[in-house]
């Protein structure tokens, strides 16, 4: 089975396009899934940045170096 992901920025416009969407041979089913975008979540490259530029990093000669620093 494949799945097919539309984004409708316009809300106003999703039930036609749900409608539309179940005109189609052979679909067997329409969902809706709003989503919100919080500006509290990051992606880990934009974490690992913010991590960078505040100097909370930390560079090792090898990889042994590294598992010695850990308090373990």
């Amino acid at each position: 089975m494949a799945t097919l992901v539309l984004q409708v920025p316009d809300e106003s416009l999703v039930s036609k396009v749900k409608q539309a969407c179940k005109m189609f041979r052979g679909v067997e089913s329409v969902k809706v899934q709003k989503t919100t975008a919080s500006p509290k979540t990051k992606s880990s490259y934009l974490r690992s940045q913010e991590d960078k530029l505040a100097g909370r990093v930390e560079k090792f000669s090898s990889s042994e170096d590294m598992f010695k620093s850990l308090d373990v």
